[in-house]
């Protein structure tokens, strides 16, 4: 093959392309299609019907509704329950403090005064004791009990639940105090 032929070869490819980029370019020139009015694409958007009204709030936890089934409510059961509890807690006499403080004998007990934990500034401004009926409403929610304090515990909301538990606490003790009633 000579040169000349090279040259057709490249004559014939540059031909071909400049018939398909021309080609656009007159094509684009004469068919032009018309601009939309906004930019981008229409979608289908169906009318949303208003649902059901959310239900009322419910009604604020009132520790009144667990107490009484101390009575009835079954330590074993509540030692169950507890071991949701033992990642933070220990419940031994003497046990060592972990992430929260040892809980014997909590039952009674001032709040904050477990030696040797650190307790959270907003339980150390809450004074009082522990009753059963405080221990009711904190284990029921702890975060609207005692705002600010460091459990991370979401609650107990089961009243059955609650009571058992408190039953096992309130033998958590040398001398468990007394139910009352």
């Amino acid at each position: 093959m000579d040169a000349f032929e090279y040259n057709k070869i490249a004559g014939a490819v540059l031909s071909a392309l400049l018939v398909i980029c021309g080609g656009r370019v007159i094509r684009d020139t004469v068919w032009t299609e018309p601009r939309p009015e906004k930019p981008g694409w229409a979608l289908p958007v169906t009318e949303v019907e208003p649902g059901p009204q959310a239900p009322p709030p419910a009604a604020a936890f009132d520790p009144a509704q667990v107490i009484p089934q101390l009575a009835h409510a079954n330590p074993d059961n509540g030692r169950e329950i507890f071991k949701r509890c033992l990642q933070c807690h220990t419940s031994e006499k003497g046990g060592p403090n972990r992430v929260g403080p040892n809980l014997w004998g909590i039952v009674g007990r001032p709040r904050a005064s477990q030696p040797g934990f650190p307790y959270s500034e907003a339980m150390k401004d809450h004074p009082g004791n522990w009753t059963l009926e405080e221990l009711a409403k904190y284990l029921h929610d702890p975060k609207s009990s005692i705002p600010g304090n460091k459990m991370a515990f979401v609650g107990i909301k089961d009243n059955t639940e609650l009571a058992n538990l408190l039953a096992y606490l309130r033998t958590l003790s040398d001398a468990p105090p007394a139910l009352p009633g």
